[in-house]
């Protein structure tokens, strides 16, 4: 049975008017729009009621709630299919389209996922955990539709944080000359996780507070949205007239219109009844539109209101009536993450070195690079929710002496690949990538697990690819990454809480490509990297109980390898086990294959990772059971290799 079965769902009622949604229609045949405002409070509450006890994103979806429930009215979902974007921001969707009774499995292993699946619902026409693909999707879905003659309608709902990817430009730029029926509505609250940056916020910061401009935009809108009652020439009289009027008011008010898509708004995202009159009128104009809608990120709960929205964006389990959050786990001393000894590292390295400087894709919270923006506003860049400019803008400071630290989510480092190659490594610049997330990350599931870093980093010329097992490492390697390499040098590192209370010990340097044996043994040798070498060290412990005698070794890096301690470990054992916190295939298992063929070594090798498959959502420790390298597994594949010695409880 899995976790998720084992949750009770009778603690979380719905509202009246909600239990009676089972599907989108339902919504449209059993209420009136005067009786949506009802709906949206009871699924604002639903949301509340769930998060509070079982945790997951938060303050997104309060945000849409009423613009979920006037999609869902308006258009006949899933033929006109709906793509939102980020998909944290999809809870009231995913339960007003069938999954409102297990709601309370989200997150959870075995459960549904915290992001639109297209496996899940034929309601998810898109899968999205990463940002700014709904317009480029919902623009193919439009074009699908055009060609096959159908008269449906592709909506993406992109919030303002997305909408800083360069993905999102390309989709408007190719959008605005194609025919379809596709409608944009950008959600902007001036929020992604952290506060947004950038000209584009600013730009719409603009047109939602210029008082000329709202005090005449209901006009407008008057023209706009109610063309049918003006006869033939009522499009053509009514977009003149906007036009006119905008140009005038706004000098910035051409962005959208210049790209070719009718802009309308900025509306009240919280006036369900009035979003369901826009959205009924747009739904009749054909061609690319853009709808603005201005929401508040938490809307509806007043601590969220009121307190960050970053707190709020996923804060955990927390008291519905007061707000206050309930921290779980241990109270005394513990651990820091490893992206907070990232971050105190990186200002204190910088504090000595002036050539340092920070970047980030809109994370610096969430990758603690916050800390040095607080300290050295000057040397440290949020550059938005675009991961390419990202590396292209290190690669460009590190061509003027510069020595960036480009701090990316392992999994948001694939979408900056080709920058990657073709602007750092083949000019071979000094850019230290720092790759949080490596590995798997729990709940945030398929889309965010850094499952592939150690396999696509390590094929890449003039790079070198590191993972430390502790905190004192990392600060050793970034270190290293500084002051004993000249070209570009990656390290990855887990989320969550590492192993050391007394991790701020003096720097020292890491020779690049050394390894090292954390203890001895005769039969077997257990080659590890990073973190997960602390499961592999209790392993031995058990094993030793049950007569098995397992040497411990922590390659430290995948490239350039430790060849002396490969020789080392190949000339004395014939049985290897690998455990990776990572893609089996191109990681450091196959690596260590690599070498012992292309020396002509002949061992039994054992390589414990992430198999060749798509890994969903759960803890960590669920997920480290599922793909078998957890404590058990490692015990059991060496007394596999071993010859099955006396069996010992490996829990």
């Amino acid at each position: 049975m899995s976790d998720a079965e084992h949750t009770n769902p009778t603690s979380f009622e719905a509202g009246p008017n909600l239990r009676k949604i089972e599907v989108p229609e339902d919504l449209r045949q059993a209420f009136k729009v005067e009786q949506l405002p009802t709906v949206c409070d009871e699924l604002r509450q639903f949301i509340i009621d769930v998060v509070s006890e079982k945790g997951g994103h938060f303050g997104a979806s309060l945000g849409v709630v009423e613009l979920t429930v006037a999609l869902h009215y308006v258009f006949n979902t899933p033929d006109d299919p709906i793509v939102w974007d980020v998909g944290h921001q999809a809870y009231g969707h995913k339960i007003l389209t069938g999954r409102r009774d297990r709601f309370h499995t989200n997150r959870i292993h075995g459960g549904i996922s915290g992001f639109p699946n297209r496996s899940e619902s034929e309601h998810d026409a898109f899968g999205v955990g990463h940002s700014s693909t709904s317009i480029s999707a919902a623009l193919g879905m439009a074009v699908a539709s055009k060609l096959k003659g159908e008269k449906s309608q592709a909506i993406a709902v992109i919030g303002d944080g997305a909408m800083t990817g360069g993905l999102a430009f390309e989709g408007l730029n190719q959008g605005g000359i194609l025919d379809t029926n596709l409608l944009v509505v950008l959600n902007d609250n001036c929020m992604s996780i952290d506060p947004n940056v950038g000209a584009l916020k600013e730009y719409l910061t603009d047109i939602t507070t210029s008082p000329t401009y709202n005090k005449v935009k209901d006009e407008v809108w008057h023209l706009l949205g109610k063309i049918s009652k003006f006869g033939p020439n009522a499009q053509a009289i009514a977009t003149k007239v906007a036009d006119a009027v905008k140009g005038s008011l706004l000098s910035q008010s051409n962005l959208f219109e210049a790209l070719n898509f009718r802009y309308f708004g900025p509306v009240d995202g919280h006036d369900v009844v009035f979003l369901e009159q826009v959205l009924r009128d747009l739904k009749d104009i054909p061609g690319p539109k853009i709808l603005h809608c201005v929401t508040k990120k938490g809307k509806g709960y007043a601590p969220a209101e009121a307190g960050s929205p970053t707190q709020w964006h996923a804060p955990g389990l927390f008291n519905k009536d007061t707000g206050e959050l309930i921290k779980v786990g241990r109270k005394d001393a513990h651990p820091p993450k490893f992206q907070d000894v990232f971050g105190e590292t990186l200002v204190e390295l910088a504090e000595g070195d002036d050539r340092i400087v920070g970047v980030t894709p809109a994370m610096p919270t969430g990758c603690s690079m916050k800390i040095m923006m607080e300290a050295m506003p000057d040397r440290a860049f949020d550059v938005g929710i675009a991961e390419q400019h990202a590396v292209t803008f290190s690669a460009g400071m590190a061509t003027r002496g510069l020595v960036p630290f480009c701090n990316i989510y392992s999994s948001f480092m694939q979408r900056a690949y080709d920058q990657l190659i073709h602007d750092v490594a083949l000019q071979n610049l000094h850019v230290v990538f720092c790759l949080d997330r490596g590995g798997l990350v729990g709940a945030d599931g398929a889309t965010h697990h850094g499952a592939y870093d150690l396999a696509f980093m390590r094929c890449i010329p003039n790079m070198t690819v590191c993972s430390p097992m502790d905190e004192e490492q990392l600060r050793n390697l970034m270190f290293t990454g500084v002051s004993g390499q000249s070209g570009p040098f990656t390290i990855r590192y887990p989320r969550g809480q590492g192993v050391m209370t007394d991790w701020r010990r003096p720097l020292k340097k890491i020779k690049v490509g050394t390894g090292r044996r954390v203890c001895a043994g005769d039969d077997v040798a257990i080659l590890t990297i990073g973190p997960v070498g602390h499961t592999a060290a209790k392993a031995v412990e058990q094993l030793a109980d049950a007569g098995v005698s397992a040497a411990l070794y922590d390659l430290r890096f995948v490239k350039p390898l430790d060849e002396t301690l490969l020789h080392e470990v190949f000339g004395k054992f014939d049985k290897v086990v690998t455990v990776e916190d990572g893609c089996m295939q191109g990681g450091m298992g196959s690596a260590v294959l690599e070498f012992m063929a292309a020396q002509g070594y002949a061992a039994q090798v054992c390589i414990l990772g992430i198999p060749d498959q798509f890994i969903e959502h759960g803890t960590q420790a669920d997920l480290y059971a599922e793909c078998g390298f957890a404590l058990v597994d490692i015990v059991e594949a060496v007394q596999k290799l071993c010859g099955g010695r006396k069996a010992i409880k490996a829990g």
